[in-house]
């Protein structure tokens, strides 16, 4: 049986780069995007308490609609609130354009884009995974080494997707074959084991949990640098005011300062320092013809390499 909904925005949405990021940041045999009559589509599989469940997304002009493979009135409302969550439908978009109106370089993009989101992921692991995955290549490259992982590691399911390998498999896969089936770099493999490996041993990426602690737990995984956790911060926890002055293609939008000076001038953009991030993003790639971002190949960290 399959439930639908449509899930209203706090404010105004933003289409094209909603689909865009999602599009963009694709697994291949996890997830599939689409274009339906409505507005562009996104399928994959969320987790409920009951087990993995397959819904699309589709991003209409104004809302999102929500179709889910469940019978269960429960489930459903789980994979709505996940959802919602997911897509940052619950921000105050309006908010965030009062803070930014006057602000020189903020401004003129909020002004154009006045309901861009800060799109999260959905499942933590997998976010943490595709972000050491993602380290210092582009963001294509990045999705086919998530779904090479997939394929070597996931459950095909009856819906016709891949589940993406639980932590439990990653750890205890062997370092070699892993290395070989991803087809990244021993240090790269032994980060996404070390992830793996401090999930299972109790790392839990919470929303709710205390951020700061968090954030210095991920720094103590070997392979994770302040890019890479800065980056979970703004796409897992949801924190509004998280900030990556280590990224190439904001510093870029912003005129090139260095990270030190990014890091200053984001003063001024606090409590929305995450949106802030995503309108220089989305200035930066977006190119609005149809919602296609260009990958953004140089988001990187040039921290000794760690990401």
């Amino acid at each position: 049986m399959t439930r639908s909904a449509i899930l209203t925005p706090h404010g105004a949405l933003e289409p094209g780069p909603m689909a865009a990021i999602l599009a963009n940041h694709l697994i291949p045999g996890c997830e599939v995007t689409g274009s339906g009559a409505a507005g562009p589509t996104h399928t994959r599989l969320l987790s409920t308490p009951g087990g993995p469940r397959r819904i699309t997304v589709t991003i209409r002009p104004h809302d999102v609609e929500l179709s889910a493979e469940t019978d269960d009135h429960a489930e459903f409302a789980h994979l709505v609130a996940t959802t919602r969550a997911w897509l940052d439908l619950d921000t105050d978009t309006a908010a965030v354009a009062r803070t930014f109106d006057d602000d020189p370089l903020l401004g003129p993009l909020v002004r154009e884009r006045p309901g861009l989101r800060a799109v999260g992921y959905p499942e933590p692991f997998e976010a943490a995974v595709m972000t050491v995955l993602g380290q210092q290549v582009s963001v294509a490259a990045g999705g086919t080494f998530g779904g090479r992982l997939a394929a070597a590691y996931g459950t095909p399911m009856p819906s016709g997707l891949t589940l993406f390998p639980p932590p439990e498999v990653i750890a205890s896969a062997p370092h070699e074959e892993l290395r070989a089936a991803v087809g990244v770099t021993r240090t790269r493999a032994a980060t996404v084991q070390n992830v793996a490996r401090a999930v299972v041993d109790g790392l839990s990426l919470d929303p709710l949990a205390d951020r700061g602690q968090l954030r210095k737990d991920l720094l103590a995984i070997p392979g994770i640098g302040p890019w890479s956790a800065d980056y979970l911060t703004v796409r897992v926890l949801r924190d509004a005011d998280a900030f990556t002055p280590g990224d190439l293609v904001a510093r870029r939008a912003m005129g090139n300062p260095s990270i030190r000076d990014a890091e200053r001038l984001a003063e001024a953009w606090r409590p929305f320092r995450a949106y802030a991030l995503f309108h220089l993003w989305t200035s930066a790639t977006y190119r609005g013809d149809g919602g296609v971002q260009r990958p953004d190949g140089e988001r990187c960290a040039l921290q000794g390499g760690a990401g």
